[in-house]
């Protein structure tokens, strides 16, 4: 507990000089530290190939190593992304409304960082940086907890935007990385109250329920991802097809891959053959109801497990149902308020959907692939809220700020 004591004494005293640093300064610190990621590529990829091959000795999934790996190509992406975060307004100091009292008295509000930011993560080292470069430019200290896959990686990148900060005369725990990995640390921090002001779990299922369920730290839940896609009756199959494959296999570790298809049984027999050529020929397989399998031999039997599961593998699940009522209600009870989507050429069951679903994202005739940050035009996110208070979906820097009330007086008293 004294290690952490001492990184959020740190983070308290970093987040009172980034509150006020100006935006020339931050933004001159973010692209040096984009810069200094690219310099140090060779540094970088060599500390997580170490990551990789004790993943590897560890039996860890096709998946979760995509997860893990870094390459030229999507350390390049995190250095795009910051440079992002630079063209983008810096939302510190926008007063959002003033009025005037009847008394003379101007109220407003300001807004501002909310000071410390937690962030609890597993095997995913590009949101060292991309976690960084928002809660930095959002005026916040960030203190990182990796998962002990990816233990190398995330040094590696944080002593990189520790060296570029120091470059710019920037207090370099901005940034701070807890090396220990154990689960009596991660404990410890979701208990750090006087020193994190919010907690943010990044992972899977089982990460994000212990944080949830035992920090004392205020916490943005960022969900799993069980997202479906609904083959609507008037769905056009040459755009479904696509989607679908693209949705589910372009990459299987992600929290807006699609698991869940669901198709109307006035299409499915012309749509579902189609599907399941498309996914078989990726290696996925398909586990579907009674109605599905009498259409396609090749799908195997769903269990109610199966609806709600958010495989992360080559594997969906597919439901066929009689209405758009009835795909709603069926989304609406296994999804994870994720992402969904819909496929159709009806312009009202495509509002009826928007309307009806329970998700932070919803789409129409797109996949689910896209709700992500930097695809949203954030630069980068802190994650994908699927809770209702505070923040929404994904998560860039204004969701990254809190606000607060300013009064202009002129000598008035409360009578």
């Amino acid at each position: 507990m004294e290690l952490l004591e001492t990184l959020g004494k740190q983070a308290k005293e970093a987040s009172s000089e980034l509150a006020i640093l100006d935006t020339y300064k931050k933004n001159r610190a973010l692209n040096f530290v984009a810069d200094a990621l690219e310099f140090c590529e060779e540094e970088l990829l060599e500390s997580n190939e170490m990551d990789i091959q004790n993943g590897k000795k560890n039996g860890m999934s096709e998946a979760l190593l995509d997860r893990l790996t870094l390459t030229k190509e999507r350390i390049k992406a995190m250095a795009d992304g910051i440079r992002q975060i630079v063209q983008l307004e810096d939302p510190i100091g926008e007063v959002l409304s003033m009025k005037q009292r009847e008394n003379g008295l101007l109220i407003g509000q300001k807004r501002v960082p909310l000071g410390v930011v937690g962030i609890i993560y597993e095997s995913r080292p590009n949101v060292t940086a991309d976690a960084f470069a928002l809660c930095f430019k959002a005026g916040n200290a960030v203190i990182l907890r990796g998962g002990k896959d990816a233990i190398h990686s995330n040094t590696a990148i944080m002593e990189v935007i520790q060296g570029a900060l120091a470059e710019c005369n920037v207090n370099k725990n901005s940034i701070q990385l807890v090396t220990d990995t154990s689960h009596e640390v991660a404990n410890q921090m979701m208990k750090l109250n006087g020193y994190i002001d919010v907690l943010i779990p990044r992972g899977g299922a089982g990460l994000i329920k212990a944080v949830v369920q035992n920090s004392t730290v205020p916490v943005i839940e960022t969900g799993t991802g069980n997202c479906h896609i609904y083959v609507d009756e008037f769905a056009d199959l040459e755009k479904a097809i696509p989607i679908i494959v693209n949705a589910k296999t372009q990459r299987l570790g992600t929290c807006n891959t699609c698991e869940s298809l669901v198709v109307h049984e006035e299409i499915a027999n012309k749509a579902i053959p189609l599907i399941v050529d498309a996914l078989v020929e990726k290696g996925v397989e398909i586990r579907g109801d009674k109605r599905s399998k009498e259409i396609d031999v090749r799908i195997q039997d769903a269990t109610e497990e199966d609806y709600g599961m958010e495989y992360l593998d080559r594997i969906i699940s597919l439901k066929v149902v009689e209405s758009l009522k009835e795909a709603i209600a069926h989304i609406n009870r296994y999804n994870t308020g994720h992402s969904e989507a819909i496929i159709t050429e009806h312009y009202g069951n495509a509002q009826r959907f928007l309307n009806e679903i329970d998700a932070a994202a919803v789409y129409v005739n797109a996949s689910t692939r896209f709700t992500d940050g930097f695809e949203f035009g954030f630069g980068a996110e802190i994650g994908i809220s699927t809770q209702k208070l505070h923040a929404r979906g994904p998560m860039g820097l204004l969701a990254l700020t809190s606000t607060k009330y300013i009064i202009y007086g002129d000598g008035q008293i409360r009578q």
